[in-house]
């Protein structure tokens, strides 16, 4: 009998699992609700998202990856044994293969942190495979060709940016900012301005709705509600657009001077074909209105939004899943 072969986007934000032979199956936020009696599993995904600020004290909704990598190690394990008993039922006769993805800078030690958790999860063999060389295999990109193909994706956590050729990563970069740092300079700017302390959810709602890299058009504006830090009780208020503008430059600043490094580090030959082609956003963040046109003023360099800019990792896992043979010499394996 043929054993399953699972590929697994291990995202700050979101996971999203691919399946050989019938695509993506799975999508859920990475959050898992542990019990802090027995250090039980209660809930993990969508169900433990929505508890994320609303527990009792014995219950706690925590992520268990940060900035991409293993924070929780227990918790990632159980994450980990949900997916694959999720999509492979908990009878399965024989263990899945399963591919991961890891940000392009992970150590070795941290490397070998996510495929410990998948083996002690039920995998029959793991292998890793560097997010920025997924993304851009998922983004549709000549990673086989001789040429300079610049991917910069950008997570929950993490924002990756390699230049990508003959399978793989030539120069590659990170910065710890992604969409978890706007949705906490978010929240921060209301504090300090509106006194009002908001959730999460909330934050990552006003980015979503009226967040932009770059002045809108039309401003924008939304009721953002909460609870007042002075007095306690709870209250609403209306944001507008080009608030958000402001409050998430420094970061999206970061995110531009990270791009520019990895330029000045790319070879010559590499560089005149990011020129030409350009360079290629994905992951959640890529999403945020006008930040393709801020990385543009940034570095002089076109930039493009691919499709699906959340599906690009898993569909290029899910490539390499399919062509396994072509693609391992780009895996890390036990």
């Amino acid at each position: 009998m043929f054993s399953k072969k699972i590929a697994v986007d291990l995202g700050t934000a979101n996971s999203l699992v691919y399946v050989s032979g019938k695509g993506i199956v799975l999508r859920e936020p990475t959050v898992v609700a542990v019990s802090i009696d027995d250090e039980k599993v209660v809930s993990v995904g969508i169900e433990a998202r929505d508890m994320l600020g609303k527990t009792p004290e014995n219950i706690v909704a925590t992520r268990p990856l940060k900035n991409g990598v293993i924070a929780d190690y227990a918790t990632t394990e159980a994450l980990l044994r949900y997916f694959i008993n999720k999509v492979t039922g908990n009878s399965r006769l024989t263990k899945p293969d399963v591919i991961i993805s890891i940000p392009g800078g992970a150590t070795s030690v941290e490397a070998r942190a996510v495929l410990e958790a998948a083996y002690s999860a039920g995998a029959k063999n793991a292998y890793l495979i560097p997010e920025p060389l997924a993304a851009a295999i998922g983004a549709g990109l000549p990673v086989s060709e001789p040429s300079g193909n610049m991917i910069v994706n950008i997570g929950g956590g993490t924002t990756e940016i390699a230049i990508v050729s003959l399978y793989g990563m030539v120069v590659h970069g990170s910065v710890r900012v992604g969409g978890n740092t706007l949705d906490e300079a978010i929240s921060l700017y209301i504090r300090r301005k509106y006194n009002l302390i908001i959730g999460d959810n909330t934050a990552e709602r006003v980015k979503i709705e009226v967040g932009a890299a770059l002045p809108l058009s039309k401003e924008k504006q939304l009721e953002v509600k909460g609870r007042d830090s002075v007095s306690g009780f709870p209250k609403t208020i209306n944001i507008s657009s080009s608030e958000i503008v402001a409050c998430l430059s420094q970061s999206l600043s970061q995110i531009g001077m990270s791009i520019k490094n990895v330029l000045e580090r790319t070879p010559p030959e590499l560089s005149s074909d990011i020129v030409d082609k350009g360079i290629v956003l994905s992951g959640g963040t890529a999403l945020l209105q006008n930040l393709d046109k801020h990385v543009t003023q940034f570095t002089g360099v076109p930039v493009h939004i691919s499709d699906d800019p959340l599906l690009c990792v898993v569909k290029g896992l899910g490539k390499a899943l399919e062509n396994f043979d072509i693609f391992s010499r780009s895996m890390i394996k036990r």
